[in-house]
């Protein structure tokens, strides 16, 4: 049995998406866990409803996740999206099956996956990273040596990356003591050579062996620290670098995720008029009243026209598609499909 960990706050007609993706996709035995934040009773409440076979389990903060959102949609107060429930997500998986998938609500599967076949294959190979979707980003494939490992698997053994002792993994990464700078003007590193790490971890679209991912997740104490990700990521592979097999991949791309939504507006402030928890509000309670449909438009993302129906005598329309185009643009400049 296989631990599927979806984490969410306040967007249940994409976490409706999400599940409703596991259910066509996804075969063999596994249990959905539902790691909510701060979705109001009355979307999780439909949520059980529509999917008999979820868990949801509420972090600590949830009343004063719901409270915020109450306060926002009264005053306009903002809602802290950098509060993040790390240790509930640690606690969950560390409690989890030997193998688990943690990804979130605005994420969504795209073609079939075996997961007994992939946790039998895992435990062969001896896998500790199974990369699920890498958003169309195919310009890491040059960092890698890619080798054909089965019918549906490729191992992806990174290339070219610096490993240090931890003092020197966060002095990289942090540039403390200047030491990145240091390696930056000897000609050893470019702009490029922190973010070509990434190819050891995965935020959102992994099959992961849960100590490898409980390992990345180390002293994130209530935040996402992405480069403490990396560092803690690349002192585990540092150990494990000998396995070709340790980072390995699916042939084919089999997730997908949205670049034209936002939990809160605390990630994405682009200088436009446009609410995000506000745009959030209109679309869960027309998801509510059963008008909006999850699976519009799938297995891309919701068409803007679609989103337009609901929210364009609300907000101002026009606002909301200049922060999608910005949004999509951060992850276009770094080689990413956002169709």
């Amino acid at each position: 049995m296989t631990d599927i960990f979806i984490k969410s706050f306040n967007r249940p007609f994409y976490l409706d998406r999400c599940i409703s993706s596991i259910n066509q996709y996804i075969s063999g035995d596994f249990r959905i866990k539902i790691l909510d934040d701060g979705t109001p009773k009355q979307y999780l409440d439909k949520i059980r409803k529509k999917h008999l076979n979820v868990d949801i389990l509420l972090s600590d903060n949830y009343e004063k996740k719901i409270k915020a959102i109450d306060e926002n949609l009264i005053s306009g107060k903002a809602v802290n999206g950098f509060e993040i429930p790390t240790k509930f997500w640690y606690k969950n998986v560390k409690n989890a099956s030997e193998y688990v998938i943690v990804t979130e609500d605005d994420v969504w599967f795209t073609n079939p996956i075996n997961i007994n076949e992939l946790s039998n294959q895992a435990k062969i190979l001896d896998i500790n990273l199974i990369k699920l979707g890498w958003l169309g980003n195919e310009s890491e494939r040059k960092d890698l040596i890619i080798d054909s490992i089965s019918e549906n698997l490729e191992s992806a053994k990174p290339k070219d990356l610096l490993f240090f002792p931890k003092i020197l993994m966060e002095a990289f990464f942090y540039n403390q003591y200047k030491f990145y700078t240091i390696l930056y003007k000897l000609g050893k590193v470019n702009h490029y050579s922190q973010g070509k790490y990434w190819a050891i971890n995965s935020i959102l679209m992994g099959f992961f062996n849960k100590n490898y991912w409980l390992k990345i997740w180390e002293g994130m104490d209530g935040k996402v620290d992405e480069k403490r990700q990396l560092i803690n990521a690349s002192l585990f592979y540092k150990k494990n670098k000998n396995n070709p097999n340790f980072i390995s991949r699916l042939k084919t791309e089999s997730m997908k995720t949205t670049f034209q939504s936002s939990a809160t507006n605390s990630y994405h402030e682009y200088g436009f008029d446009f609410d995000v928890n506000r745009f959030n509000h209109l679309i869960n309670e027309a998801w509510l009243r059963g008008e909006f449909d999850a699976m519009e438009n799938f297995p891309k993302d919701f068409s803007l026209d679609y989103f337009k129906r609901f929210v364009s005598e609300k907000i101002n329309f026009t606002e909301f598609q200049k922060w999608a185009d910005q949004f999509r643009k951060q992850y276009e400049n770094m080689g990413c499909k956002t169709e």
